[in-house]
Parts: C-alpha cells; structure tokens; sequence
C-alpha cells in the first residue's frame, strides 16, 4: 500500500500546482475587461445560436470554476464568476462549456462514450476502494478480490482518459469560435488560450494518477506469488 500512499501524494502535489496555476491565472484574465463588453452568459448563448442549438440553456450555479455542461437536463451551468463576468476568462470557460454542447448536438462519439460509463463510475467509484483494501489484505487467500477491485478500477482509469479528448475537443471549437467569430481580439485569444490550457492539464494529470494506480495494483497482483 505504500507504493499507492507515495503515488498518491506525487500527483495530489502535481495536481495541486496545477490547480493553483489554473486559479492565478483565471485570476488574472479576470481583471482584463472583454473589448466587446460581453457576459459570459451572452457569449454562451451566441455560440449556441451560432450553431442552431435552440433546446439548451444557459443558467449559473454556486462556487468558482464549478462550470459544466449537463447533458441530461441540456444545460450550460456558468459559475458567478462567469456567468455575468464580462472578461477574457469569462469568454473562455463560457464557450468551452458550450462547445461541450455542440459536442452533444452533433453526437460527438468521445461524448457518448464517455456518457454511456457515467452511470458505470458513480457505482464503481464508491465501492473500488474498499475492494482493493480488502483485496490486498486478503491477497493470499482470495486473490480474486483483488482482481475485481483492479477491474473496477479500470473502469475510472478508461473514464479518465476518455475525458481527454473530450475536453481538448471543447477547448479547440471554443478558441475557433471566439477567432471566426471575433469575439476577443488578438490579446484576448491568447488568454483565452492560456487559461483553457492549464484547466486542460488538470485532467491530464487527473488521468496519469489514475494510470499510474492501475499499473501500481497490476504488479501487486502478479507478484502475488
């Protein structure tokens, strides 16, 4: 288990650096009025409508950096910091967040994919720790526990990865939209740009933890002997 403990606390430290990272320099794309004067609620609803999309709205929720899109009630939830924040990193988290919506209108197949485990993970995420708690406590008695708790496990990891692509997908309509569209200028793309990068890394280092702790409980059960 230490082996576990010392990967964990690797990438809590990474994650952490990253986060903070991502929380300066939203912090700092928030002070840089947008030259347009544009909410991020407006800016979410434009892009919408720029791409036909009628039967989805744009509402706020509580917190910071704790937008999203849902797919099952077609909505953009912008967070007070956003949603009527008119700023580069307003304009983009906003389009990010609706590109996720363009992602779902035209079928985006990661989107799908990764929606169809949704419901996988929230019932494995809650059981897999005890699993492989018990599975290497019981490892050479029971070997099999700890095999099923791997495979639960995979199935976080394999979400994890899928998320990748899902969200540098968003990332990538949003800046093309903002520059077709012209939404921000020159310096506020690049902005825009910085600040979807370092949101983007948080799930990359999200998905290397995840990867790293499959392979850790891997060789644990093949060197069971």
């Amino acid at each position: 288990m230490a082996g576990a403990y010392l990967i964990g606390i690797v990438i809590m430290l990474v994650s952490f650096l990253v986060g903070r990272q991502l929380r300066s320099r939203f912090a700092k794309y928030s002070r840089t009025p947008l030259s347009n004067g544009m909410s991020g609620k407006e800016i979410a609803e434009r892009m919408l409508a720029d791409h036909g999309i009628t039967n989805v709205k744009v509402t706020h929720v509580k917190g910071q950096l704790t937008d999203h899109y849902n797919p099952a009630t077609r909505t953009v939830n912008l967070s007070e910091a956003v949603y009527s924040e008119r700023n580069a990193a307003a304009a983009a988290v906003a389009a990010h967040e609706c590109g996720h919506a363009v992602q779902h209108a035209q079928a985006y197949s990661w989107l799908q994919f990764r929606s169809k485990l949704v419901p996988v993970v929230s019932v494995t995420s809650s059981l897999v720790q005890w699993i492989l708690l018990g599975g290497i406590l019981l490892i050479n008695t029971f070997p099999q526990l700890l095999l099923i708790g791997i495979i639960l496990f995979a199935t976080t990891t394999l979400f994890s990865i899928i998320t990748l692509p899902v969200e540098y997908d968003a990332s990538n309509r949003a800046l093309k939209w903002l520059k077709e569209r012209q939404i921000v200028n020159t310096g506020e793309y690049a902005m825009s740009a910085d600040a979807l990068k370092w949101a983007a890394r948080t799930y990359v280092v999200a998905a290397i933890g995840s990867i790293g702790t499959l392979l850790y409980y891997l060789m644990i059960y093949m060197n069971r002997r």
